[in-house]
């Protein structure tokens, strides 16, 4: 086994500013939770830095109008235009130095299958990555550049079947929009319902168009769906179904924001449903590219892409402060004095009312996908 972590300290103490949800400083969390528990410096593994992505390779996933405002705006102009482009409101600042920055974090992820389609490599992981919102022309929900649009464009490119699989809390809707209407990619998204939570799509009935109808797996959840629930529906739809796909890739967006503790969301999972999933993930195929993704409570996400590298090199993390006399823990694990989440359980009129919603759910993709 090969593995690669993608890492920069400088991409990761970039600045969205005070009153940003998107915090990058999550990946270096992560990188210092991975040194401290001794599952990043492994005989099999690489560290390796983001490189920018070229241009051309950019236009993969986006129109030379936008990426012209945007590295635009990245050099400190601002210009009305740029509105159309989705970049000035709120949720999309015009930042300086976000075009480089964006063109970096995605350099990773396109990197990233650059090494699993051309050497000896099985599991990459860049928790700069995993910005599912960004459109072709349109910044979106703190996304500027869509990494796994461009990656997987490249691996279509050499003639391989992909699966996506996506964890985050809010709905892949532009990586759905880019391969709806393909059957080499099949597109499968566990996410809350978008009657409640931005981006407001990702119903169960969006399935895909064309020669993509039925590759497209929309799994829409209620407000307060726990572990146990969770971890029904992806045994009983989304394991199955990408047994039957059997991809050459899996490229999986492993936004953490599903957490109980998320300030953004409304799911209440610990990160022993998290790590189940990835610990399955992993016995589906044997190259896997993952991103990070979502994850506002930052300290809890980065206990849940520590966890998630470990489980994908198949290494146990080990504190090696543990017992010391004048150890402590820091941010990530100080409220549980572990990587892993105390367990948590929806009870009573809420969880009887959830799960009528996701059996109905469950029905409905077994009749749509004729599983068992």
């Amino acid at each position: 086994m090969h593995s690669i972590f993608y890492y920069s300290h400088e991409l990761a103490t970039y600045d969205f500013g005070p009153d940003h949800p998107f915090k990058p400083e999550r990946a270096q969390k992560t990188f210092e939770l991975c040194r401290r528990y001794g599952v990043l410096d492994l005989q099999h593994m690489t560290l390796k830095d983001p490189p920018a992505l070229e241009h051309e390779k950019l236009l993969l996933a986006h129109s030379e109008d936008y990426l012209e405002a945007l590295r635009r705006v990245g050099q400190g102009e601002i210009f009305k235009e740029m509105l159309s482009f989705g970049i000035g409101p709120e949720d999309n600042p015009p930042l300086r130095g976000i075009y480089d920055w964006s063109r970096r974090c995605a350099g990773a992820t396109w990197d990233g299958m650059i090494e699993l389609l051309d050497k000896d490599t099985d599991i990459i992981f860049n928790p700069l990555g995993g910005f599912h919102h960004a459109f072709r022309s349109q910044a979106a929900g703190f996304c500027y550049i869509n990494d796994i649009v461009i990656a997987i464009r490249e691996a279509l490119n050499h003639g391989l079947k992909i699966t996506y699989m996506d964890i985050d809390a809010h709905h892949g809707d532009a990586v759905q929009d880019a391969f709806y209407r393909e059957d080499g990619v099949q597109f499968i998204s566990i996410h809350e319902s978008g009657q409640y939570l931005y981006p407001y799509s990702g119903s169960v009935e969006e399935s895909g168009d064309g020669k993509g109808e039925g590759f497209t797996v929309n799994i829409p959840l209620p407000p307060k769906t726990d572990d146990e629930v969770y971890l029904e529906v992806f045994h009983r739809i989304v394991l199955p179904l990408v047994k039957g796909f059997r991809p050459d890739v899996l490229v999986a967006q492993l936004g953490a924001d599903t957490l109980v503790s998320d300030p953004l969301t409304d799911l209440m999972l610990t990160n022993n449903s998290y790590t189940e999933i990835v610990r399955e993930l992993k016995g589906l195929c044997g190259k896997i590219l993952a991103t990070g993704g979502g994850g506002y409570d930052i300290y809890r996400t980065a206990r849940c892409w520590t966890l998630a590298w470990a489980i994908l090199n198949d290494v146990e993390p080990r504190d090696e402060f543990a017992g010391l006399v004048g150890g402590m823990m820091f941010g990530p694990e100080v409220e549980v004095s572990s990587l892993y989440d105390r367990p948590y359980t929806v009870k009573g009129p809420d969880k009887d009312k959830i799960r009528q919603e996701v059996d109905r759910t469950i029905r409905y993709l077994i009749r749509r996908h004729h599983l068992r």
